[in-house]
């Protein structure tokens, strides 16, 4: 129900009138929006715990567990995909499956173990039949994985898919056309290319993705410099 108030405000609004209203007043008709996810200044174990009990999207509703990254956490490579699938929702580890299989196989072609990078995700828990991630969720998540890069430092971040170059870059240019540039993230130099997933349904891809590959390393050869 309208409240007097409310309706003398808005009667006002609409005439063009405007409203004063003490600065400590709250409109109990308006929600107040949680504030932004607050990870500065976690360590590692602080960030894993607050990611593991985190519950400020819907999607806590249907995890069976968040899945916040894997390897080195002093990695000179840091590989950053979209989103948890079933299988790594399960075992709680991103990059898992034939897909997994398959990304380490590439990153092992260039001299990279899934042990000497740090893996991670946009989203830290699994959206329901995999669909793409919502504005909202990648939203809640990201302070989560601008904490996990500012503890990795790494020397280049790889963006694997569509999804995850384009909520990093904040672009819709198509991965194709993302691919061989170095772009940054901050200062970070940036190297796109395609999902493994995508990959072994287009296996004649395979060949695109070791260039970027191999592009990637030259150009974390030369920021180490």
């Amino acid at each position: 129900m309208i409240q007097p108030e409310q309706q003398r405000r808005a009667y006002l609004e609409a005439l063009g009138i405007d409203v004063w209203v003490p600065r400590d007043h709250v409109d109990p008709e308006i929600e107040v929006a949680e504030p932004a996810v607050a990870a500065d200044g976690l360590d590692w174990t602080e960030l894993r715990d607050t990611v593991a009990a985190c519950t400020r999207c819907k999607l806590h509703e249907s995890r069976t567990q968040t899945v916040f990254g894997v390897g080195n956490p002093n990695a000179d490579w840091m590989i950053i995909g979209e989103a948890p699938g079933a299988e790594e929702d399960r075992r709680g580890e991103p990059f898992v499956g034939r897909a997994g299989k398959l990304l380490d196989e590439m990153l092992q072609a260039v001299g990279q173990g899934r042990d000497s990078v740090f893996i991670a995700n946009i989203l830290k828990c699994r959206p329901p039949n995999n669909r793409d991630p919502e504005p909202a969720e990648s939203a809640e998540c990201r302070g989560y994985l601008e904490r996990q890069i500012e503890l990795v430092q790494p020397k280049i971040i790889l963006a694997v898919g569509r999804i995850a170059a384009h909520l990093l870059l904040e672009t819709d240019t198509p991965v194709g056309r993302l691919r061989g540039t170095t772009h940054f993230l901050d200062k970070t130099p940036l190297i796109v290319t395609y999902h493994p997933a995508y990959l072994l349904r287009s296996p004649s891809q395979k060949r695109k993705s070791w260039d970027d590959l191999c592009f990637a390393r030259r150009v974390a050869a030369e920021a180490a410099a």
